[in-house]
């Protein structure tokens, strides 16, 4: 509660002044009278009108006092904030080949990759984010969309072999920016993981590059895979046997989709690294909000300006009727 005239509280000072003023007329008011005992008097009941003489005055007082507060205008104030979001829209594009299988990364480079993109979600709040998958061919797993719940479960299914073998960078690229071709979002962003070298597909990598940096789409691409060999799990009739591979990742191209499309390219070699690029890269991609604050004000005096008035109106009808003088 606040006041918008609370100067106004300095009338207050004449309510003392009023109380002594009547304390001392009502004194002025009483008649000596000398008798041998007052024993008497005390057993006679005191009327109503003796009991409420002083209701008028009381009146009087508490309508000044009403009064007052409702000339300082008290306001009840509440406040709040409007929120503008302006998100970015941002496709996952998650290499889902034989080779993801490898074990340099616990429990092996698709579920790692899987559980950093899953963690990376859930800080983008305000964010459409789409999935799109690709081994030997590419497609879309999630279109673009806030239901984040629904990205996520589609993030979790997705497993090698799902689709042809192989590794079509390109296809992948060119399936995601198709996605975001016609966003209206301020921001479209492409973060694409793989662990190979571009050999399936009838789009070149570049190509897709260079159709992304046309509609401004920045491209971050992470590459999975600890330097020199890697285990990789092998099916035999004995079970499952493991045999070191060679980790062969196509930098230099990765490098280039990165630099013409404004983007960055990183170089995951475990777990931790994988998980510190998604951190980076929600750093980097920040969305932008706006917080607009807002304050309400209503006016609270209605209730004692009326209860002044009523006080008023009842110290004049019970000085006309009840406790009207007899001149």
């Amino acid at each position: 509660m606040t006041f918008a005239n609370p100067e106004y509280f300095l009338l207050l000072i004449f309510v003392p002044l009023m109380i002594f003023w009547y304390w001392k007329k009502q004194k002025q008011q009483l008649v000596e009278l000398q008798v041998s005992t007052v024993q008497v008097y005390h057993s006679l009941p005191r009327s109503w009108r003796q009991r409420f003489r002083h209701l008028l005055f009381v009146f009087r007082v508490s309508a000044l006092v009403l009064l007052t507060i409702a000339l300082a205008r008290p306001q009840s104030t509440s406040k709040g904030e409007n929120v503008t979001t302006e998100g970015i829209d941002i496709v996952l594009v998650n290499d889902i080949s034989g080779s993801m299988l490898a074990e340099d990364f616990r429990p092996n480079r698709i579920e790692a990759a899987k559980k950093v993109a899953l963690d990376f979600i859930d800080g983008r709040q305000t964010d459409r984010i789409g999935l799109v998958i690709f081994s030997g061919e590419s497609f879309t797993q999630c279109p673009l969309t806030l239901d984040h719940a629904i990205v996520k479960n589609l993030l979790s299914e997705i497993k090698s072999g799902m689709i042809e073998d192989g590794t079509a960078i390109g296809m992948g690229l060119a399936t995601a920016v198709s996605r975001l071709k016609d966003s209206k979002a301020k921001s479209r962003v492409i973060v694409l993981l793989t662990d190979g070298i571009n050999n399936r597909g009838f789009i070149d990598p570049m190509t897709a590059a260079g159709i992304a940096q046309q509609f401004g789409i920045r491209v971050y691409t992470v590459g999975v895979g600890t330097i020199g060999m890697a285990p990789y799990p092998v099916q035999t009739p004995f079970g499952t046997q493991y045999q070191n591979v060679p980790v062969e990742i196509d930098e230099k191209l990765l490098q280039q989709i990165a630099d013409q499309t404004g983007g960055k390219y990183y170089r995951a070699t475990d777990n931790k690294k994988l998980k510190a690029i998604y951190d980076e890269i929600d750093r980097l991609e920040k969305t932008k909000i706006e917080v607009t604050q807002f304050r309400r004000h209503k006016e609270e005096f209605y209730t004692a300006a009326m209860f002044a008035g009523l006080f008023l109106l009842l110290e004049l009808i019970f000085s006309l009727t009840i406790f009207r003088k007899i001149p």
